[in-house]
């Protein structure tokens, strides 16, 4: 870096000071826009990068004044290179981290801890900078204050970690790894059992430093209360409770817990947790004070007793290093247990890959087998023979496979087999019946979502007491559980010509039924949905999902959208809302679609604003194309007066010069509060050939009477345009 690049680098610091200074100064009264807020969620990806050339910096500016590196010209411009590099770098995380901080969620002790020792790091290094070039600065002041920053750093990355992870983040793996040992006779089931699994799962994001969803799972007050999506707990009918209905759903789902990417609950922490809620979720009660036979008194004693934590001793030979790796792809990970152990654990991805030979190559490691996931995997009753030669396999898998139950004779050869997941396949209890009472060490066994009947199950504990039964929710009517919206499967749902509907709904064997003319599905005489609906214009779809024994689902509004012509060139003539800028005269034809709420930092891009201006936008085409219709997009939020438009005119022509009013319209508004929606405004004429089409969006200047911010401007919110 040349002295000259270095004297500008020099004053973008000094300016970075000012303004994260003034930033400082006036914090509570900082509002962060919504297309700024992506910014300040890059801070946690960002800043590792500063914080290496921060504490490099320092090490040799530690030993800069020795005699060995004082009369070294590289070494003292690497020095000064690296300190000023990582002083810009930690401007800007910094600025992002304040950018954050302001977001719902991040306020406490520890988050006011990480920013000011993460300013400290800046305005340390910042003055340890200007020192370096006068003539009192020495090696006692060198070294104290790159002691001073690195002090700082390593506790801003330690409030960093412990507001991102948890408070107990560091040290929780000793803590779990030596438990205090209490006795059975004393021992709380929430206490004791409970809430360690939830510091280790779930506190994470619900603890008082980051409460996501606004919800605290770090005391039973908290617990009991819930937070934003209701409470966790429903004393009246525990097995409806929200807490299980999260937990259970399938681990791709959006609202799973914990979510995909973070440690998921095993089988048995899942079905502790079941049993606790399903006895009624008391946080004072003892373990002995259930009685004996309880499913929730056995399982407490044994993890009480320590068998949780016992590492099992494998007899076995450890598989050829060299054999593993090669057995390693894309697809299929094969990895030891646990460093040094013999055992073996694999899982395998993608269905689309998956076939008999993916498991037929794993025979020359199958003895050091010991865990199998085949978690959503066209698995046949016929590769469980397969399966069956894995002589020491303790876990295995199952869920969500093509596997009917007939497969299971062939594992019933497996003597170590413990626990064995079946959730979501066609397993029927006859074929249950009749082989699980065969397996040797089975213990535990999830049939969550399929077709066993409760009275099915009890049979099955009647005839298997040694196994335990994780079934979920039941599917018999008895407590009947709402099903959730079906989804539409197609991506992207904005096409040319025309589309092949695809809904879908998690749940087996659900009935969709749809409408196409906006009225509301119902049960009877609503159409039913198959595979290969073809539709050929925009349309909203109503969809309503119906099964057997469950309550149905609310109606979920879903839409396709036909767009026959894309613009070479599109020009927005007039001036966005600030807030809602998206992506400029792009946003209209990228076929990015808004959600409901326009202020999240995940929709706000998608969505253009205007108010008290019209919106004006020209479309070129290089070739003339023949235009019928035009279609707007439109958010109606009546609440926060976000409005469609009052006009639409829909101006053509060959050239700008000559533009003619091709059409217009006037929406119909909104004559009272009403839950937010999603409206396409379609606008038809004679169809006309042009290479120019204007397209003006008025929005309503005066929001009417019966509305609490009557007479003032109304905001229009538009994600697309479809010409046809």
């Amino acid at each position: 870096m040349t002295d000259k690049k270095l004297h500008i680098a020099g004053r973008v610091l000094f300016a970075l000071n000012v303004f994260i200074l003034f930033l400082l100064l006036f914090e509570n009264k900082l509002y962060i826009p919504l297309w700024l807020r992506p910014v300040g969620r890059m801070h946690p990806m960002l800043l590792h990068f500063p914080i290496v050339l921060m504490l490099l910096s320092m090490a040799m500016e530690f030993f800069r004044f020795r005699p060995a590196y004082s009369k070294q010209e590289l070494y003292q411009k690497i020095t000064t290179v690296l300190l000023v590099t990582g002083l810009l770098s930690s401007g800007i995380v910094v600025l992002m981290g304040l950018f954050l901080s302001r977001e719902e969620g991040y306020s406490s002790p520890v988050l006011t801890w990480h920013k000011w020792f993460g300013v400290g790091v800046f305005f340390t290094g910042s003055v340890l900078y200007a020192c370096r070039s006068m003539a009192a600065y020495n090696e006692r002041i060198a070294r104290g204050a790159a002691m001073v920053v690195v002090f700082c750093v390593v506790l801003s990355g330690h409030y960093g970690a412990s507001l991102t992870h948890g408070e107990n983040f560091i040290w929780q793996p000793v803590a779990a790894a030596n438990p205090a040992v209490v006795p059975v006779a004393e021992a709380k089931i929430f206490e004791h059992l409970i809430k360690p699994l939830l510091d280790e799962k779930c506190t994470g994001c619900h603890n008082p430093d980051k409460t996501k969803g606004g919800l605290l799972l770090t005391d039973s007050v908290a617990i009991s209360k819930g937070g934003k999506s209701g409470r966790l707990l429903d004393t009246d009918n525990p097995r409806l409770s929200l807490l299980l209905k999260r937990i259970h759903l399938p681990p791709d789902a959006k609202k799973h817990m914990p979510p995909e990417g973070k440690p998921q609950l095993t089988v048995e922490e899942l079905q502790l947790l079941d049993l606790w809620v399903r006895n009624g979720a008391v946080f004072s009660a003892t373990i002995v004070s259930l009685s004996e036979d309880d499913s929730l008194r056995v399982l407490a004693e044994k993890r009480i007793g320590g068998d949780e934590h016992d590492e099992e001793i494998f007899q076995f030979a450890a598989a050829d290093a060299h054999a593993l790796q090669k057995l390693n792809t894309n697809y299929r990970v094969v990895a030891p247990l646990a460093q040094g152990s013999p055992a073996v654990t694999v899982n395998i991805y993608n269905r689309d890959t998956y076939s008999a030979k993916t498991l037929e190559e794993l025979t020359s490691v199958r003895s050091q087998i010991v865990s199998l996931h085949l978690n959503k995997m066209p698995v046949t009753d016929e590769d469980l023979k397969t399966v069956s030669r894995f002589e020491n396999l303790r876990n295995l898998d199952l869920n969500f496979t093509d596997v009917t139950g007939s497969g299971l004779a062939s594992l019933t050869a497996l003597k170590h087999l413990r626990t064995l997941s079946l959730s979501g396949t066609s397993v029927t209890f006859p074929h249950l019946l009749q082989y699980l009472p065969l397996f040797q060490s089975l213990d535990a066994v999830t049939v969550w979502d399929t077709k066993l009947t409760s009275s099915q199950l009890q049979d099955l504990r009647k005839t298997c007491r040694q196994i335990e039964f994780i079934e979920g929710f039941s599917d018999d009517g008895s407590n009947p559980i709402k099903l959730n919206l079906p989804r539409i499967k197609n991506k992207p749902i904005v096409f040319t010509d025309s589309i092949t509907l695809q809904l879908f709904h998690p749940v087996r064997d659900v009935e969709i039924r749809y409408t196409t003319d906006g009225s509301e599905p119902d049960s009877l005489t609503s159409s039913v949905f198959t595979p290969g609906t073809i539709i050929k214009e925009s349309t909203a779809i109503k969809a309503q999902a119906y099964k057997q024994g469950w309550l149905s689902s609310d109606v979920a509004s879903l839409h396709v959208y036909r767009n026959a012509f894309v613009p070479d060139t599109v020009i927005l003539l007039s001036r966005l809302n600030r807030v809602h800028t998206a992506n400029g005269a792009q946003t209209f034809f990228d076929h990015q679609l808004g959600g409901f709420n326009a202020n999240s930092p995940a929709w706000a891009n998608n969505w253009a604003g205007f108010i008290k201006n019209d919106m004006e936008l020209l479309v070129v085409f290089e070739e003339p194309k023949e235009i019928s219709s035009v279609a707007i997009n439109v958010l109606v939020e009546t609440e926060t007066f976000i409005f469609p438009p009052a006009l639409i005119e829909y101006w053509g022509g060959n050239t700008t010069d000559e533009l003619r009013l091709m059409g217009n319209m006037k929406p119909e508004l909104p004559g009272s509060y009403r839950k937010p929606f999603i409206q396409l405004i379609t606008g038809t004429f004679r169809p006309q050939e042009v290479r120019y089409l204007k397209i003006i969006a008025k929005p309503v200047m005066k929001m009417p009477a019966w509305h609490k911010s009557k007479d003032q401007a109304a905001l229009l919110l538009i994600d697309e345009i479809f010409l046809n």
